[in-house]
């Protein structure tokens, strides 16, 4: 039977301390504790009171049942860039996490209803804030757990998110490696320094007394090496520096590597960072002073495994081997340091030559990955 409006949960703003309490708490109770990885309480408070990098607001909601219980939360946002990079008014969405179909049914018709009074054609997500940061809904894998930077879902997502018309986006995987002496050897070992004058290069760490220097110089190669693919839109100092807030406290400087060219321009990156997946599900995501503090005086309890957050080379220099040079070092860095495995963000399904660098050394894929687009049912008539 169809359902009706009437049916629907409530959808209604996050105004409240209580609101904002309930929109935190509501995976840590509809999912496993041992799978999920909540997103970090200070980022959700930044979004909900100051909006995204650049002011703009980031609206909070909440589906509730008749009882007043949450059943569904979500947040809606717009971003100029991205509906210039993919041509068309998008409604962004995010944070989405559900009870049942029901209370999805609830969040898309309010969705729906927002995108058509802003004259947006379609719904994109979940994206935090945007595809190329954060979001996604894994298709495959639901055994294993999320990590930072990255989704878990229940399986029954997919089938309530094609039952309310939305269509799989951008299909992608991330991917997952053990670090052995064997990795290492496959790979190539550490390059010589031979191999570097060769290529005409120079291999830089990160150091946490000129983060933000590296940050500055790694960010134009972000962006010149991302600008073709599809979802991206350009990276802004702003953002970077929110995205890394707390970097140089955390940061283990061998597992950032960068690589300068003669007239000292980075042309080649890799980013990996420790993986504080099992610390953010033991805090339920709060990072205030007692938990940072526990953090910083036992580094080595989240030093066994790591995420990969990016890395990327020039356009002038793809194809040519600088950034196999800069993972071999990685890699040898990373047993050298006591890592045992690693788990990547997510590489889209149009991107082999990524996903190679993996597989020749021993790579699996994790979790299958997705977005969804969603037309917007009853969008407003143009004049």
């Amino acid at each position: 039977m169809a359902m009706t409006p009437a049916a629907l949960p409530r959808v209604v703003p996050v105004l409240t301390r209580r609101d904002f309490a309930d929109f935190v708490a509501l995976p840590l109770r509809l999912h496993p504790a041992d799978r999920y990885v909540p997103v970090p309480r200070p980022t959700l408070h930044r979004w909900w009171t100051k909006g995204d990098a650049f002011g703009r607001p980031v609206e909070f909601w909440l589906a509730r049942d008749a009882s007043g219980a949450a059943v569904g939360r979500c947040v809606s946002h717009h971003d100029p860039r991205l509906d210039a990079k993919l041509g068309e008014r998008l409604q962004l969405f995010g944070l989405c996490e559900f009870a049942d179909a029901t209370a999805l049914g609830a969040l898309t018709v309010h969705l729906d209803r927002r995108a058509s009074d802003a004259d947006r054609v379609a719904l994109l997500g979940p994206v935090n804030l945007l595809p190329n940061q954060s979001g996604g809904v894994i298709t495959s894998g639901f055994s294993d757990r999320g990590f930072v930077d990255s989704a878990w879902n229940p399986g029954r997502y997919l089938l309530d998110y094609a039952a309310h018309g939305y269509q799989e986006w951008f299909p992608a995987d991330t991917w997952q490696l053990a670090i052995t002496a064997a990795t290492v050897e496959r790979s190539g070992g550490a390059p010589s320094a031979a191999e570097w004058r060769d290529a005409g290069l120079r291999i830089e760490y990160g150091r946490r007394r000129f983060i933000r220097r590296q940050l500055a110089d790694l960010l134009v190669a972000l962006n010149a090496s991302f600008d073709q693919l599809p979802y991206y839109t350009e990276i802004s100092p702003a953002e970077l520096a929110l995205a890394t807030d707390g970097l140089s406290y955390l940061l283990d400087e061998k597992l950032l590597l960068l690589a300068y060219d003669d007239a000292g321009r980075v042309v080649a990156f890799v980013l990996f960072v420790p993986d504080l997946s099992l610390f953010l599900q033991r805090t339920g995501g709060r990072m205030g002073p007692l938990q940072l503090l526990r953090l910083l005086i036992t580094p080595s309890a989240y030093r066994s495994e790591a995420i990969g957050i990016v890395q990327g080379t020039v356009p002038g220099l793809q194809g040519r081997g600088v950034i196999t040079l800069l993972v071999r070092q990685l890699y040898a860095n990373l047993q050298t340091r006591g890592y045992r495995r690693i788990r990547t963000t997510y590489i889209g399904r149009d991107n082999p030559a990524s996903a190679r660098q993996l597989t020749r050394v021993g790579g699996q894929p994790l979790h299958g990955y997705t977005f969804y687009r969603r037309p917007v049912t009853h969008p407003r008539q143009h004049r």
